[in-house]
């Protein structure tokens, strides 16, 4: 449960219309399309939290919150070397997901 508010503030700015000017200031100039990237995301995320919720918080810890390693498989209660290991699957399953 803990999780889902997470990834409900981070997406929160997104679904409002994007990002607030001072935000899109420090994209990368040659970017992606943004919403639609997190939007794919986030369904793809909501795939994988269904099969693996573990993994899934992981990346949003990862991804959204800026965690390290250490930092997520602390919070998570996991080894690093098992976070390890699931951020590399979970990056590989999601870029198959989304691409």
């Amino acid at each position: 449960a803990g999780g889902h508010s997470h990834r409900g503030h981070f997406h929160h700015g997104f679904r409002r219309g994007g990002l607030a000017r001072h935000d899109a200031a420090e994209l990368p100039i040659a970017a992606p399309e943004p919403a639609e990237d997190l939007v794919a995301l986030d369904e793809a995320l909501d795939r994988l939290a269904a099969l693996d919720p573990v993994k899934a918080e992981l990346v949003k810890l990862r991804y959204f919150a800026g965690l390290t390693i250490e930092e997520a498989a602390d919070a998570l209660g996991i080894s690093p070397a098992t976070a390890k290991r699931y951020w590399a699957y979970s990056r590989a399953w999601l870029f198959q997901q989304i691409s």
